[in-house]
């Protein structure tokens, strides 16, 4: 996929050792100014690629561009591209300040530009009271700041981030990705950030590249990522889904009539379904169910998809309340987000026979600045 003015440009780059292929044929561009993440589960290939990019490793074959220029086969102290690692690799026996000023001062900048520069980008990551401190001194959030400001500090074309955020504790890395969305707008330098968590990736990115087992499984804005995916990985790996098994009876202007494997027949509205080449009468199809569309109602329920019986349910806030059904012979599970009422109000219990009502639509997403 190719966007208007990219900065980094994969094209048709695959990785092999030996006979193993540690990367198919990664074919995506990587705007200027984005905030692009790479997700996918431990093993899928997105630190390989993430490494192609910094020059660690050269692809077996394709061609990796940055700026224009294609690199491939460029080592990494010559690309215009810095890494912050899982571990910041911060110098013990040096402040803060010279932390950030080794880059400029390994590129012989004058020593009033130097301190110009490091004193901005400290700034930035809103570390200036902390110029003279060690890294000892300081805690993990602040050690990662310090590695940011050093990446940064030379104003690369791209800034790589390997799960930077992985050592940190739940209330810290939740923190540090606001921070990191901050800096990037702030600076306007591309980010292309490595992660398996989908939470750090849904809320930071600007569009992510999810990967399974070498491939690229879908690039995509997070909304359309989370509500219109194209592989059954995808929509089984991004947050929580049902995923309904069945076989298209017809399709047309109205939505595509799907019978589930327990005889069920559902309607999926136009716009929320494949490719219309897909949608031939008797392709074998998968229903997508995400826990924000179903709720569980008695029997004067609106949009009434099936009967079914709840057989577990737990208390999880007023706003996640997740259950587990029976439609018959297919599960269903983690429904019923926003039911608290249902459950606490209206005493479901285990067992008890319930109407599941489905919306297909989502709300409309907007990127605010």
């Amino acid at each position: 996929m190719d966007v208007g003015d990219p900065v980094v440009k994969l094209e048709n780059v695959r990785k092999q050792y030996g006979s193993f292929i540690a990367v198919h044929q990664a074919d995506f561009s990587i705007g200027r100014g984005e905030f692009f993440a790479m997700l996918g589960p431990s093993g899928c290939g997105k630190t390989t690629t993430l490494k192609m990019i910094a020059g660690f490793e050269q692809p077996t074959a394709g061609h990796v561009f940055l700026e224009g220029e294609d690199v491939s086969h460029t080592p990494p102290h010559k690309r215009n591209v810095n890494t912050v690692f899982q571990q910041y690799a911060l110098f013990p026996h040096m402040s803060v300040f010279d932390n950030v000023a080794f880059g400029p001062r390994s590129k012989k900048l004058p020593e009033a530009e130097v301190k110009t520069r490091v004193a901005e980008m400290l700034d930035v990551v809103r570390l200036g009271e902390f110029a003279q401190r060690r890294p000892a001194q300081l805690s993990g959030g602040q050690q990662q700041r310090v590695a940011l400001a050093r990446a940064l500090v030379n104003y690369p074309s791209a800034l790589l981030l390997d799960e930077p955020l992985a050592a940190l504790d739940l209330k810290l890395r939740e923190a540090m990705q606001i921070e990191l969305k901050r800096i990037q707008r702030e600076v306007g330098i591309t980010f292309v950030f490595v992660t398996h968590d989908q939470g750090e990736a849904l809320t930071m990115s600007d569009r992510i590249a999810v990967m399974s087992e070498g491939r690229v499984e879908q690039v995509g804005a997070p909304v359309d990522i989370y509500a219109r995916p194209e592989t059954l990985f995808v929509a089984g790996f991004i947050g929580s889904a049902n995923l309904l098994p069945g076989t298209i009876v017809s399709s047309d202007g109205g939505g595509t009539r799907v019978l589930l494997l327990d005889g069920t027949e559902v309607v999926v509205a136009a716009g929320n379904s494949a490719s219309s080449a897909a949608l031939s009468q008797g392709n074998q199809v998968t229903v997508m169910l995400r826990p924000e569309q179903v709720v569980l109602g008695g029997e004067g329920a609106m949009k009434v998809f099936v009967t079914g019986c709840k057989r577990e349910g737990a208390f999880c806030g007023r706003n996640s309340v997740h259950a587990l059904a029976r439609l018959c012979s297919v599960h269903v599970g983690r429904v019923a987000r926003n039911c608290w009422f249902h459950f606490y109000q209206r005493r479901f219990h285990r067992g008890s026979a319930v109407v599941i009502a489905a919306s297909s639509s989502y709300p409309s997403h907007q990127r605010t600045t």
